[in-house]
């Protein structure tokens, strides 16, 4: 088996450009979500990332709040 046979890892971190795009939200939003708290950080370096079990803390938070309402 090559490399290129080899499925890619599901990545354990996400760059803010990626959180955007999977959650399909703007820059700002993402980054207004994570100073209310709702989105948490981790930094490495200057990188600042979002784990995926954070984001998919995110989303089933989201979930929630669409069955409160």
């Amino acid at each position: 088996m090559t490399a290129t046979d080899a499925e890619s890892p599901i990545p354990l971190m996400y760059k803010i450009t990626e959180v955007t795009i999977l959650l399909r939200m703007s820059r700002s939003e993402v980054y207004e979500q994570i100073r209310a708290g709702r989105i948490r950080t981790v930094h490495q370096g200057r990188a600042t990332f979002v784990t995926a079990d954070d984001l998919a803390e995110y989303v089933k938070l989201l979930k929630q709040e669409a069955e409160a309402a």
